[in-house]
């Protein structure tokens, strides 16, 4: 249950000062509280650290209450839910699958009025509580089931939101959409009756063809990495919409962001132009390759494809690029001989359409990991092995 007494000053000094304890030294001393059960002491510990890179503004504020690992980790970070609010406005959005409010948190600094459902009630009644430790004020709290609560409105609302569940009764992961809770594909209709525009998150596991068959008026694909990692798909409905897809790629980095947009359909009939190595290597940041959008990349960015199943590209002249950008220093055949001839003794390994792993690679050629040498192991259009010896742009 949501104790209370878990907020007095001698517990949350004690929790902030064992962020990096031993739990289980900490258990076997004993922890000095009657008032509170030791286990929520140490459930406390363990979220609380969880947070303080995912989730800075809560490590950082006094009082937060948190909930236990599983929700921390089923949460949306920061970064991501920055982005996402980036997408909203309006007067009024309904998060349907609250959860621990790091998306109805951001959502607020866009939208005048947030509406957060969450059906278990002691999640409900922390994030409450939080949301006056974080002085947030135009974010009500609903402790309900959010279509159950989407049944009642009665007004059309600008936007909702839906994170479903990718846990089965058994607590297992899923992430096929009829797998999930709520199952959108059930509920598709009552959201878009309800709403002008729809904003579902899901696994980054998700097909999207497959998934754009299963989904009605999607306006829009976000596929969002952060740190090269893809962390979430996120489907934009828009009631009535039925013009052609745009699918956008984000990869969230510290300083800067890499941004790319192309249409859906238009990539099944792009066709790249294909060019052995020139001047400069590019290499697809991980949201891009998810998209799928190996031609439109080479056409919209004016570039060349070094082969149909490499996905990396080249140019004479140096562009921005939603990705690794590589100066080719030298190109090699690949075969033992020639590559002694380098000495090369430690470089980063890539391979893209090659027969070999890296791993194979590595003690083939006797190269250790590391330094700033970079190798690219693939192949060009005339179906030749070959070894590109590059340095980073930065």
């Amino acid at each position: 249950m949501f104790n209370k007494n878990l907020l007095n000053t001698e517990i949350q000094n004690f929790i902030n000062n064992n962020l990096n304890s031993d739990v289980s030294e900490l258990l076997l001393k004993g922890i000095p509280f009657k008032a509170v059960d030791s286990k929520l002491i140490i459930e406390q510990i363990e979220a609380k650290k969880r947070c303080k890179k995912k989730l800075p503004t809560w490590f950082i504020t006094k009082n937060i209450y948190f909930p236990n690992k599983l929700n921390i980790e089923q949460t949306s970070s920061e970064i991501t839910a920055q982005y996402k609010s980036s997408l909203v406005s309006g007067k009024q959005i309904m998060d349907l699958t609250g959860g621990f409010g790091v998306d109805a948190f951001y959502f607020s600094k866009h939208v005048e009025n947030v509406i957060h459902c969450e059906i278990n009630p002691e999640l409900s009644a922390l994030v409450k509580h939080n949301l006056k430790a974080l002085n947030t004020s135009n974010i009500t709290c609903y402790n309900a089931n959010g279509i159950d609560a989407l049944k009642e409105v009665t007004q059309t609302i600008d936007w909702i939101y839906i994170d479903p569940s990718r846990r089965d009764d058994l607590k297992q992961k899923v992430f096929l959409l009829a797998d999930c809770e709520p199952n959108i594909k059930t509920h598709q209709n009552l959201l878009l009756q309800c709403a002008t525009n729809v904003m579902i998150k899901t696994s980054p596991l998700l097909d999207l063809s497959a998934t754009l068959s299963d989904l009605q008026h999607v306006k829009e694909i976000h596929i969002v990495a952060v740190n090269n990692e893809v962390k979430e798909l996120l489907w934009i409905l828009e009631r009535g919409f039925e013009g052609d897809v745009l699918v956008k790629t984000v990869n969230l980095q510290r300083g800067k962001a890499q941004y790319f947009k192309f249409n859906f359909k238009e990539e099944a009939e792009a066709e790249a132009n294909y060019s052995k190595p020139l001047t400069y290597l590019y290499e697809p940041n991980s949201a891009v390759l998810k998209s799928g959008s190996f031609n439109s990349v080479a056409n919209i960015l004016n570039i060349e494809k070094l082969h149909k199943h490499s996905h990396l590209y080249t140019s004479d002249s140096l562009i921005e690029f939603p990705g690794r950008r590589f100066k080719i220093e030298k190109i090699v055949p690949f075969n033992k001989k020639a590559f002694s001839k380098e000495k090369i003794l430690k470089a980063n390994i890539t391979t893209r359409n090659f027969p070999l792993s890296v791993h194979d690679i590595r003690k083939k050629f006797k190269v250790k990991d590391g330094g700033t040498l970079y190798l690219f192991f693939t192949t060009n259009v005339d179906e030749d092995k070959i070894i590109l010896i590059c340095s980073k742009v930065h």
